[in-house]
């Protein structure tokens, strides 16, 4: 599997061939640098940690700072790991760059983001409710959760309310993966990803592009 960090530029629109409109999202992809080589000998298992976007050493602790020094690279602000089988570590070197062209050839990608949080939102909105009738006797009720029936309590185990009872609460500022996006064309001199479809998050949002795991679906 192939993971690339980046951050999304926003969408736009490409015409195929035949003048129909394919909504596409553009995603700014590396240069990621790999920070960290771990193996079964030294961690205990096959890892690689690539980080992506520049910051400050004066703005980084200074054991995070002397972290990155070894790798020759400024601190980054945006750093993930991902997992290696057998020993595949050896592929990768200390220091070393990855750049969007390790996408030649994939033909789909999963992106995972933070989708945009919504703030307090009630049950319909947060869930699809589709709440009470407009009429036939209901009165000042239209929006509302219903009854909460048995989950309004933890029988043996409190008053409280049981988890996962679907009520209003804090919507959106969660872990999104979605599959299967078509990737349309990719730009090495400018580090440009362009996947078919809309992303998690807001323009300017890190995400992490990866090749996609059910893509002999979409074939």
């Amino acid at each position: 599997m192939t993971m690339l960090l980046g951050k999304k530029v926003g969408m736009t629109r490409i015409y195929d061939d035949d003048g129909s409109i394919k909504p596409v999202t553009v995603i700014e992809a590396g240069p990621c640098i790999v920070t960290q080589v771990k193996t079964e000998q030294t961690d205990g298992y096959e890892a690689v940690q690539i980080g992506f976007d520049d910051i400050k050493p004066s703005r980084a602790k200074k054991p995070m700072v002397g972290h990155y020094k070894k790798a020759g690279a400024a601190p980054k602000k945006f750093v993930r790991e991902m997992r290696l089988k057998g020993d595949s570590g050896s592929d990768f070197e200390l220091g070393q760059q990855i750049k969007v062209d390790v996408f030649d050839g994939t033909k789909y990608v999963d992106v995972v983001g933070t989708s945009k949080g919504k703030g307090f939102a009630g049950g319909m909105k947060r869930h699809g409710f589709g709440g009470f009738p407009a009429t036939h006797g209901t009165e000042r009720k239209h929006r509302a959760n219903g009854s909460l029936a048995s989950f309004a309590s933890d029988a043996g185990k409190g008053g409280n309310i049981k988890k996962g009872k679907k009520m209003s609460g804090h919507t959106g500022n969660v872990k999104v993966t979605t599959k299967n996006h078509e990737l349309v064309s990719i730009d090495s001199d400018k580090n440009l990803l362009v996947v078919k479809g809309a992303v998690p998050g807001p323009s300017g949002g890190y995400v992490i592009v990866k090749t996609a795991k059910t893509a002999k679906n979409k074939q």
